[in-house]
């Protein structure tokens, strides 16, 4: 367990730094470079859209990575997926500038970015049930949470490398080719990535349902007839995390450096102290949820949520370091309270056949309802007014009390995993 919970972890740490070193770029650097004959405002509302991109693609890649999960195995998906996300990454770091080659240079972003996301779909399911399912029933939320620790990792990666860069370069070089550099580490990440997971076995759920000839002919369309209702709730359910995450790693980061004239460096390092505790904290929610329950604790970081939102703005728009990363701090314990308990929840409310595609596409799409809008309608809320953003509070309270309602409109999975740890979704 822990070879593979490891090789997990590594794994989906590379894909995410692979995916968050854009939106860390794209709220410092790409809309100048891509978009020039934007507005400040607009290039930065652009090149966001440019960031959502990946978040649209993301179910995609769920479901064609889920399809092979179901079909062919879980650990095909971790090779394929980690392949994809690396080659789009290292290619964005490629790309000349609009200055360069004009229009095309936004639209290859735009192409790069989607492929991101294709693969990125993929990664969290693969990932998340090799652990799961190799698991013990009374200890699988603890395992199955390492994947979960594997973002915090690749956030620290990705923005530790840009702190450094903008540190150590002057803006002008980190303008002109100093971005490029963690885009083109991606592709010796993936390589490392790909020969640690070369050894994994398939899990012995997936070599029991080929053995009894139960695999899943269409999973997508099994999920589409039998579980949508459940893919709805789960999307529903995780969008708050998705939207308070990104909302303090991106906008949070755009807004700060642009409107409150503090410096990047000063950001980046707020925003990653928070992720920091939050990566080390997660096995911990895990084993709470092991003892107690998945939604206790989901329900439990939902409503943390929406009482934060506003105390967070609020110690934001401060501009002072210690006050600004007390907010960070706050958000980020909230998220991983429920996102500690998803990687072992959302597998339990499916049935073998299906899991990879049904967990991986409820899973993404919560990305598309808080992720993806997330930056460009906070971007919005806080144009104009040179007071806090409470427009951007209001809009992720809201968010809040829908995933709330959702997270109160699942089952609990606990007690039926306990009594019969292979049984039909609860």
């Amino acid at each position: 367990m822990t070879r593979l919970a490891t090789a997990s972890l590594v794994g989906t740490a590379i894909e995410f730094f692979d995916f968050f070193v854009y939106g860390t770029a794209a709220a410092l650097v790409l809309g100048p470079l891509f978009f020039p004959t934007f507005s400040p405002l607009a290039g930065t509302l652009a090149a966001f859209g440019t960031f959502a991109v990946g978040f649209l693609s993301r179910p995609l890649g769920s479901v064609l990575f889920g399809h092979v999960g179901d079909r062919y195995g879980r650990r095909p998906v971790l090779f394929a997926s980690l392949l994809l996300t690396g080659c789009a990454t290292v290619a964005v770091g490629c790309v000349p500038t609009y200055a360069t080659i004009g229009i095309a240079a936004p639209l290859l972003l735009l192409l790069l970015r989607f492929l991101q996301g294709l693969g990125l779909g993929g990664e969290w399911g693969g990932a998340v049930l090799l652990t799961a399912e190799h698991a013990p029933a009374h200890r699988r939320a603890l395992w199955a949470s390492f994947p979960q620790i594997g973002p915090a990792v690749g956030f620290l990666l990705a923005n530790g490398v840009m702190l450094a860069l903008t540190a150590g370069l002057s803006d002008a070089e980190f303008r002109s080719w100093g971005w490029r550099v963690p885009f083109w580490a991606a592709g010796v990440l993936a390589a490392v990535g790909l020969l640690l997971r070369s050894s994994l076995a398939e899990t012995p759920q997936f070599e029991e349902l080929s053995a009894s000839g139960r695999r899943a002919s269409a999973p997508l369309a099994e999920v589409a007839r039998g579980h949508w209702r459940l893919v709805l709730l789960t999307a529903g359910a995780l969008a708050v995390g998705y939207a308070v995450f990104y909302t303090v790693s991106t906008w949070a980061l755009a807004y700060g450096t642009e409107r409150l004239g503090v410096s990047s460096t000063v950001m980046l390092t707020c925003v990653m102290a928070a992720v920091a505790i939050k990566g080390a904290v997660t096995p911990f929610v895990a084993l709470l949820a092991d003892r107690w329950g998945r939604r206790p604790l989901c329900l439990a970081g939902c409503a943390a949520s929406a009482l934060w939102m506003f105390p967070m703005v609020a110690l934001l728009h401060t501009a002072r370091p210690l006050l600004m990363f007390l907010g960070f701090l706050g958000s980020m314990l909230a998220f991983i309270t429920m996102f500690a308990v998803v990687a072992a929840y959302l597998p339990e409310l499916y049935e073998p056949r299906v899991r990879c595609t049904g967990a991986a596409v409820g899973y993404n799409l919560a990305g598309v309802l808080g992720g993806a809008l997330t930056p460009i309608v906070a971007t919005t809320l806080s144009d104009g007014g040179s007071g806090p953003p409470w427009g951007v509070a209001a809009y992720l309270t809201l968010v809040a009390l829908v995933s709330l309602g959702c997270f109160a409109l699942l089952p609990e999975t606990l007690p039926a995993r306990a009594e019969a740890p292979e049984a039909a979704p609860a």
